[in-house]
């Protein structure tokens, strides 16, 4: 083995650290209608859909040179027009995120102001604050977003882990025994942003050096820390929440309240509650700041610009500018952007893209790899299958609440 590859367990953590964000804040909230026990089943079955799916495009992604990313293979594999729907459902992907760690951002800085300084402030103007202050640094370039993240990474962990270790002594078991299964697949368009990795799929098949067996144990790896994370998280907020009440888990998917605000309704200024607004706030920050900047750097090498120092201001514009009014315009859009996300966009990206482009790749054009997904076609069949089945799922939603 050369040491020139890459290491795993560092893959493993670029994995789940692309998974593990601001989606997270949500997970506890739309799970906890149907309950612990209904929520571990949504959980393990998308956990092992977006892993087959990240799996298939190691597969895909082996077909090609080391500068491939999933829009070049879409367009190599299926063709130009496939390329172009990628392209767009990649913009909406993107925005669609910036929208909703937008509106989260003006949620958590009036919900902190009001109850730590007793101050009123409507939630457009933290959103406000928000993207002025941190579209700032992605302003600045790549070098600035690296060196913050790191820090809000330090910040994310340690208020993490200040939440287990205050959090388990609260956790009531009579609460983790709710169940309603009739609400588990409303939680399932979301999951699929939280297991979102897949971009991340050539940069770690270009950091292993082509060694497609390391690159499989970093996926399966990198994947099941980030389930250990939610499961815990799931564990602390719906052993301590209440369903029902005032306060409670249903009171809060109703405000469009993410879990950390739930935590500061139900138990008020406490250290679970003060831990669990600062974990919310790394995590939309941490989110905001990677993928604003990355769809700054779409935007740039899609137009064609030359590579700065310091980001074009009017791409920055471009990036951050839409999400900010439409999060101002329609301050509770939460759930919605993050459930359109993976429902629509990442489901279609991620999900049903991997199963075509293997299925062609394999079937069609007869191509070949040193690493190939198992199961055959039936595998595919059932990927493809539940892929559908989420994307009509999310669109019957939205049509509901359309109309």
């Amino acid at each position: 083995m050369s040491d020139k590859k890459g290491s795993i367990f560092g893959g493993m953590l670029l994995i789940s650290g692309s998974c593990i964000g601001a989606g997270m804040l949500g997970i506890p909230i739309l799970t906890g209608l149907a309950g612990f026990f209904p929520s571990l089943i949504a959980l393990f079955v998308t956990w092992a859909f977006m892993t087959s799916t990240g799996l298939l495009l190691v597969e895909a992604n082996s077909w090609f040179d080391s500068n491939a990313n999933i829009l070049s293979m879409v367009g190599k594999t299926l063709g130009k027009t496939q390329r172009a729907v990628s392209w767009v459902i990649y913009l909406l992907l993107f925005y669609s995120l910036l929208v909703a760690y937008t509106v989260g951002s003006g949620n958590i800085f009036s919900t902190f102001l009001n109850t730590s300084f007793d101050l009123a402030i409507p939630d457009w103007l933290g959103s406000l604050f928000f993207v002025l202050i941190f579209g700032g640094i992605v302003y600045l370039g790549t070098r600035p977003v690296d060196l913050s993240n790191r820090l809000l990474m330090i910040g994310k962990s340690a208020c993490y882990l200040g939440l287990i270790f205050l959090g388990f002594g609260h956790i009531s078991f009579e609460k983790l025994m709710h169940s309603d299964l009739t609400y588990t697949a409303m939680a399932i368009p979301l999951l699929i942003t939280s297991f979102g990795f897949h971009n991340m799929i050539p940069t770690i098949t270009r950091y292993m050096k082509g060694d497609l067996k390391r690159v499989k144990t970093t996926v399966l790896g990198g994947s099941l820390l980030a389930l250990c994370v939610y499961l815990i998280w799931e564990i602390i907020v719906l052993g301590i929440v209440p369903v029902d009440g005032p306060n409670g888990i249903a009171a809060s998917l109703v405000r469009d309240q993410d879990a950390s605000q739930t935590f500061v309704e139900y138990l008020g200024v406490s250290w679970i509650s003060s831990f669990a607004q600062g974990f919310a706030f790394f995590a939309i920050l941490t989110s905001f700041l990677a993928q604003s900047l990355g769809l700054v750097h779409f935007w740039e090498d899609g137009l064609d610009l030359p590579m700065t120092k310091r980001e074009n201001p009017w791409i920055c514009l471009l990036a951050l500018g839409p999400p900010l009014i439409i999060s101002v315009s329609y301050p509770k859009l939460f759930f919605q952007a993050l459930s359109f996300a993976g429902g629509i966009c990442a489901v279609i990206l991620f999900g049903i893209f991997p199963v075509w482009m293997v299925w062609k790749g394999r079937y069609v054009k007869n191509k070949t790899s040193s690493y190939q997904f198992f199961g055959g076609r039936p595998i595919l069949v059932v990927i493809f299958a539940f892929a559908t089945f989420v994307f009509i799922y999310q669109l019957s939603s939205m049509f509901k609440k359309l109309f």
